[in-house]
């Protein structure tokens, strides 16, 4: 080799060490050993895992927590597919991520060679770009490339696809080549701002507006708006709801906080329909956020603000769109509207969130407070709320964890404390996506992480609690014990009545004795009042996961926090929170 010369899986580590990327979650295979090996020289830090979509989702939720890319690779063939689940919950919920995939020898190719499928027109769907090097010079660019693509307009998943020759070969790189613009290590790397006249229409529908709301969704926390969304709520007191992915979009513990809006909802729903404006920022208005696209009514007066342009008007005609970043747009809006006067006409509609907050509160104490055994999921959620610090993340695997959490927990800071998997909703996030935000919540400084999942979503990704321990990572993982795929087995209750269950039931199994096994730290919950002195007892660990068997309602009608709209009407007493 000349003095320059390197094969491209090295360049392909020199250009993610340029944007100062990491960690990577991958496993390998021998189309990217030369990357692999680079990684070893060059000091990457790059993490075995032990399936490809756990890696993912593990990346993603390091960049929901950190707002940087997440980095993951794959082998070819199963190795590339497995990671499709995952890459469809970045692409939906516009997370950064670059995925870096080994692909066949390009003179063998289409010869039947081992694992070898149509990866690329498998993965294209899934991400918002696919890129494929052809020529190992190219790789500084495209590599580039990638990273612009993750970071700007709405961010989501790349894949940068290898093939083993470009990967194992040499060539003599010019130094030069591998600068970068750090601008786009993170996102949004970029940003707009609304067009003037749209502005104004926003200001004169919220000036003669007596009853507006604030709805929130994970745009916001892509943005990096919670500080701003804020600021904009308090000068104005207005009143601020939000989806799963947007809680945190303002305290939940602020007067101003009306909580989740949609499916699942606590006074929010309410005030929606009592507004005369809804100034919509960051959300989708999706199945679960409209309550199946029955909220808002027809007719209501709608802002609209978003990064995506082609996503307003999509599922609700707004009276005003405003292409924009939400944090800028918020500050632009801000900056025009008579703060003072509306503060003070407004005051007596923001005071009310508070009060019915209050009234909720006392409605469901019983609940939240609940000494049932099994243990009542609200007396759960009310535990993580008494005994999580500020700063503190929360991760929320689909399904049954994600719903409860969604309605019950309460962030106590403005940001992405709350991490939940609703790109796509999958189980099977909660101990990757704990992996993922326990290495960025370290990097940022942040308090515990908390991942909180079902026994069913738990039961898929047991091995990486081994990565966990390897990695010598101190979270807590909480497993939602019911015996069962709670939430289907809930629907089939609501809907077909008692004992008209059907593949929705598991095996009773004691998780703290299987993760000890593991050489985790596992503690037995099967008493309410055992809850909050296991949870600080997990979070003084220092070197391992801990998790908390958490033994819960087998009752059926007293597993989800709310009714689904989508089933049948259910007997008194069987809602929940």
């Amino acid at each position: 080799m000349t003095a320059n010369e390197m094969t491209g899986g090295e360049a392909l580590a020199h250009m993610l060490l340029a944007h100062e990327a990491g960690p990577i979650f991958g496993m390998g295979g021998f189309q990217l050993l030369p990357f692999y090996d680079a990684a070893r020289r060059l000091g990457l830090q790059h993490h075995l895992i032990n399936d490809e979509r756990c890696g993912a989702f593990a990346a993603d939720a390091y960049a929901k927590v950190t707002g940087r890319v997440g980095l993951c690779d794959a082998t070819l063939g199963p190795g590339a597919t497995n990671l499709v689940t995952a890459l469809v919950e970045s692409l939906n919920a516009g997370i950064p991520i670059v995925a870096l995939v080994g692909n066949t020898h390009r003179l063998h190719s289409w010869k039947n060679m081992t694992q070898e499928s149509r990866q690329v027109e498998i993965l294209r769907p899934a991400v918002k770009e696919i890129i494929r090097i052809d020529h190992i010079e190219r790789i500084p660019e495209l590599i580039r490339r990638a990273f612009v693509v993750a970071t700007t307009g709405r961010p989501g998943p790349v894949v940068v696809d290898i093939p083993e020759d470009i990967a194992h070969a040499t060539y003599p790189f010019d130094e030069t080549w591998f600068e970068v613009d750090s601008t786009y290590t993170a996102a949004p790397a970029l940003r707009t701002r609304p067009a003037a006249e749209n502005l104004a229409a926003a200001v004169e529908l919220l000036v003669e507006a007596e009853r507006p709301i604030m709805l929130c969704g994970g745009g916001v926390h892509i943005s990096g708006a919670a500080q701003m969304i804020t600021r904009f709520a308090e000068a104005i007191n207005m009143p601020v709801a939000h989806t799963m992915s947007g809680k945190g979009s303002i305290a939940c513990t602020s007067p101003l906080n009306a909580g989740i809006f949609g499916r699942y909802d606590r006074i929010a729903n309410r005030l929606i329909d009592e507004s005369d404006v809804l100034l919509v920022v960051g959300c989708k208005l999706g199945e679960i956020a409209t309550k199946r696209y029955t909220l808002p009514e027809p007719g209501k007066k709608i802002i609209h603000l978003d990064i995506v342009a082609e996503e307003i008007g999509r599922t609700v005609i707004p009276s005003v769109s405003l292409w924009s970043d939400a944090r800028e747009g918020i500050a632009d809006l801000l900056e025009v509207l008579p703060q003072d006067e509306l503060k003070e006409r407004l005051a007596e509609w923001a005071a009310t969130v508070a009060t019915r907050m209050q009234q909720w509160r006392a409605d469901v104490a019983s609940r939240l407070t609940s000494a049932e055994v099994p243990i009542n999921m609200a007396r759960l959620l009310h535990e993580l709320n008494l005994n999580l610090p500020d700063d503190a993340s929360l991760v929320a695997d689909g399904g049954f964890a994600a719903h409860w959490a969604g309605l019950l927990y309460d962030t106590k800071r403005a940001g992405r404390g709350f991490v939940p998997d609703r790109g796509f909703a999958s189980i099977g996030y909660g101990v990757p996506g704990g992996i993922g935000a326990a290495l960025g919540a370290a990097q940022r400084g942040l308090g515990p992480v908390v991942a909180l999942t079902g026994d069913g979503g738990f039961n898929m990704v047991l091995g990486e609690l081994e990565t966990a321990r390897r990695l010598k990572l101190a979270f807590t993982v909480i497993v939602v014990n019911n015996a069962a795929s709670g939430y289907v087995k809930a629907l089939q209750h609501l809907m077909y009545g008692k004992d008209a269950y059907h593949a929705s039931e598991l095996s009773e199994t004691n998780y703290a004795n299987v993760v000890e096994a593991l050489g985790c730290r596992g503690i037995r919950v099967e008493s309410p009042d055992q809850i909050g002195a296991s949870l600080r007892s997990a979070m003084q660990e220092k070197d391992r996961p801990t998790v908390l068997d958490v033994v819960v309602t087998r009752d059926p009608a007293s597993m989800l926090p709310g009714v689904d709209n989508r089933a049948a009407k259910i007997k008194k007493g069987d809602r929940v929170a």
